[in-house]
């Protein structure tokens, strides 16, 4: 699958995520009354593993990955895309809120276009590095993470 044809599906992925992770926000903080900044980042971290087990499943279904590659590649994922969406969530959402004064639903759609292309880069490298069978024999479960998205293959 080449590069343009799995970015297509990482954003399909993506949107999805965005619809859940906007609807655990607004029923937090909205239907809820749970501070704005928690509701981000639980809304934030149900779109992270919806969006894991999607992309496994379609955006990169071709690796195959399994067992504790499957895991390497969850706790990659998690590192790098989670990471930066929940400290988007965590810091941005608030900063936007407090400085413009959007509601939390409308801060977080702005903290998810900032923060989206650099988690397909990232995703691009942790999902598809673990999923080569290549290098699955080089590497020992505890291993590192993927350096760079280049031997994550197209």
């Amino acid at each position: 699958m080449t590069t343009a044809a799995r970015f297509a599906r990482f954003n399909i992925v993506g949107l999805l995520g965005i619809g859940v992770q906007l609807s655990v926000v607004a029923l937090m903080s909205v239907a809820a009354g749970v501070d704005p900044a928690t509701a981000s980042v639980t809304g934030a971290g149900a779109a992270l593993v919806h969006n894991f087990a999607w992309h496994v499943r379609w955006t990169w279904r071709d690796r195959h990955l399994r067992g504790w590659r499957l895991a390497a590649a969850f706790v990659c994922f998690v590192g790098s895309n989670g990471l930066i969406s929940l400290a988007g969530a965590a810091l941005l959402v608030p900063m936007l809120m407090t400085t413009t004064g959007v509601p939390a639903v409308v801060a977080n759609v702005l903290t998810i276009a900032v923060c989206g292309g650099l988690n397909f880069v990232l995703a691009h490298a942790t999902v598809g590095f673990f999923a080569l069978t290549v290098r699955a024999t080089s590497l020992a479960p505890g291993g590192n993470c993927p350096p760079t998205s280049r031997t994550a293959g197209s």
